[in-house]
């Protein structure tokens, strides 16, 4: 990979939704987002210990930008509120305050001592996935709960209906159901992400996206066992029986997937689609690809479900197809499951997923595309759990100690929800520069380790951005 240095162009940062700051000489024809659910910095740095042993060998340790990202929502309700107040802010130097605090956080999964107020305030006021999704997918800080809803009741555009408009395909994939919260983000629009079933139905009816891929599937359970009768609660993740009748009959645009051997046939170039020139896959597995497998420790996959990366390498297959390119979001979704249970294997074992899938897209942009004319951004969505080292409690921010690969590392997990930790962005291709030309300045970031070239941070709002203005595109009304 050509690794090119940019400079740092400006350091303001404006969260209102502006026009595109920079118009690119070469207009991008694919963006390709991928999301890692719930993954805080020491997630990744866990991952990468295990895996390599060392730190610096994923492929998105090549990419030329690498920043942050503050991800607080709107507000912290769960319901439009039609008001300013109770507006969350946001100041990073609060994350770093390492006065000691007595406080205790009440978890799910048990008591968190605060230890530090930095860590008090980390965890208040953080974004759930929907708001998130939101912000990454239109560009608007909203309340929790909505997907592509404003706090005044109104639908807001995404960056896949953009896509389309451009005419441009749309793909969205995750390793959880496809209309949870991030995938759901990016292909429809509800007041409450709970109402799984209506955007089922409307992501289905719709016919927006050209590949839709992820779980959910009504009869099968979380361990991938066969369910023979399932009730009417168990098609919701699919927008109810009518909608998942009519899809695996081949009454919607839609061709249906779900065997693991179709996925892998899709991935290889091997599978035709019959008529439909569109696809939705339901791996078998109601909840996740393999996290809801029994046990707790890695290993033991279920032998059902396709990986990340293959669900990626087929969703390009179709992608591809269409000269005038794409937007693709990939999500890792049961990173925040596993951090939610404060589990680290499996933790690692579903960021190690996740980074195989980028080096998947990154072998698709070398051999089938080019950086000149594909922009690929990796980040997550938030922070979750505030996984850090063993001795957290005496040190604030302590990293995750490395044992070398193949070997756990040492952490303390500091809450089981999420947080509003500045996060992970990483970079490289067509308009990547545009996250240099809004930056700003943390200091605090030297916290984290990192070089001051990095010390900079962004909003999650700015990613929508970064999409629009390498695809050339100009804002509308929603």
């Amino acid at each position: 990979m050509k690794i090119v240095k940019y400079a740092v162009l400006a350091l303001g940062l404006s969260t209102a939704l502006v026009a595109p700051a920079m118009a690119q000489e070469a207009v991008a024809k694919n963006v390709i987002l991928l999301i890692t659910d719930g993954a805080g910095i020491e997630t990744w740095r866990a991952a990468s210990y295990y895996r390599h042993g060392a730190l610096g060998h994923e492929a998105y340790d090549d990419f030329d930008v690498k920043v942050f990202a503050s991800t607080y929502p709107l507000n912290t309700s769960n319901v439009p509120t039609n008001t300013n107040e109770g507006a969350v802010t946001f100041d990073p130097a609060e994350l770093w305050n390492d006065t000691p605090v007595d406080t205790v956080y009440e978890g799910t999964i048990g008591d968190y001592p605060g230890f530090f107020a930095g860590y008090d305030y980390t965890r208040a006021d953080y974004t759930d996935s929907a708001a998130a999704a939101t912000a990454l997918a239109s560009g608007h800080k909203t309340y929790n709960n909505a997907i592509n809803w404003s706090n005044n009741g109104e639908k807001l555009k995404h960056i896949g209906e953009y896509a389309v408009e451009s005419g441009r395909s749309l793909g969205v994939i995750s390793s959880v159901e496809w209309t949870h919260a991030t995938p759901a983000g990016f292909l429809g629009h509800n007041v409450s992400r709970n109402d799984y079933e209506g955007l089922g139905t409307e992501i289905v009816s719709a016919g927006l996206a050209t590949v839709v891929m992820g779980t959910g599937h009504p009869y099968f359970d979380g361990a991938g066992k066969p369910v023979a009768n399932p009730d009417d609660k168990a098609f919701r993740y699919v927008g109810g029986r009518e909608t998942w009748d009519k899809l695996t009959s081949g009454q919607t645009a839609y061709a249906h997937i779900e065997s693991k051997e179709d996925f892998e046939a899709l991935a290889a170039g091997d599978l035709a689609l019959g008529d439909k020139d569109k696809v939705i896959g339901t791996a078998r597995n109601v909840q996740t690809l393999q996290f809801n497998r029994p046990g707790v420790a890695a290993g033991n996959l279920l032998d059902n479900t396709p990986s990340l990366p293959v669900m990626a390498k087929g969703a390009l297959n179709v992608l591809a197809q269409d000269e005038d390119g794409f937007f693709l979001m990939i999500e890792g979704g049961a990173i925040d499951w596993a951090a939610h249970a404060n589990n680290l294997p499996r933790l690692i074992e579903e960021q190690i997923d996740f980074n195989e899938t980028v080096e998947a897209v990154v072998a698709w942009v070398e051999e089938n595309s080019s950086w000149d004319e594909t922009l690929v951004i990796v980040t997550t969505d938030h922070g979750n759990g505030l996984l850090q080292g063993p001795g957290s409690d005496k040190e604030a921010y302590q990293p995750v100690l490395n044992q070398g690969a193949g070997a756990l590392p040492l952490v303390r997990w500091n809450t089981d929800t999420h947080t509003r930790e500045l996060v992970p962005v990483y970079a490289h291709g067509a308009g990547a520069d545009y996250f240099l030309s809004v930056a700003k300045k943390d200091p605090g970031l030297a916290t984290y380790g990192v070089d001051e070239d990095s010390q900079l941070y962004v909003d999650n709002t700015d990613v929508f951005r970064a999409a629009m203005n390498a695809f050339g595109l100009t804002l509308a009304s929603n």
